[in-house]
């Protein structure tokens, strides 16, 4: 067994059960985009988050511990992702991503921004043109030190 295969389980339950993620998380007590991540293998639950979720899913003793541990983090199978919502946030980081850059750079200096110190709220925005997806990502700023 791997964390993986408890991800799994988790799929399944969810699209028998009909389980919706934001229930999910108001159980958990934490955010919808967290919890969801950590369903999908990619944070650390506590035990008694990982009991909530064991609780929803069905699932037993050894996959409660698996939710536990800490995961290998980066969920995609290839480099270029072929799934077409995915890829297109590879397509917006090759094309934004030296943006992002030089205007993180610009107004905070050189360093990186956090995807350990981050949260990120997604929405659907009614747009008259057809519903947009707004997401906002924020990380802390971490500068490079000097030595």
């Amino acid at each position: 067994m791997s964390r993986q295969d408890v991800t799994d389980k988790i799929i399944e339950a969810k699209v028998l059960k009909g389980i919706n993620w934001q229930d999910v998380a108001n159980a958990v007590g934490k955010s919808k985009e967290w919890t969801t991540a950590g369903c999908l293998g990619q944070m650390t639950f506590t035990a008694e988050q990982a009991d909530k979720i064991a609780d929803i899913f069905g699932l037993d003793e050894d996959d409660k511990k698996w939710l536990q541990d800490v995961p290998y983090k980066g969920s995609l199978p290839e480099s270029v992702p072929t799934d077409p919502l995915i890829y297109r946030f590879y397509e917006l980081v090759n094309v934004y991503g030296t943006t992002f850059k030089a205007l993180i750079h610009e107004e905070f200096g050189d360093g990186i921004m956090s995807a350990i110190d981050f949260s990120m709220d997604l929405q659907r925005e009614p747009n008259e043109k057809g519903d947009r997806v707004n997401i906002v990502l924020s990380g802390k700023f971490l500068p490079y030190k000097e030595y």
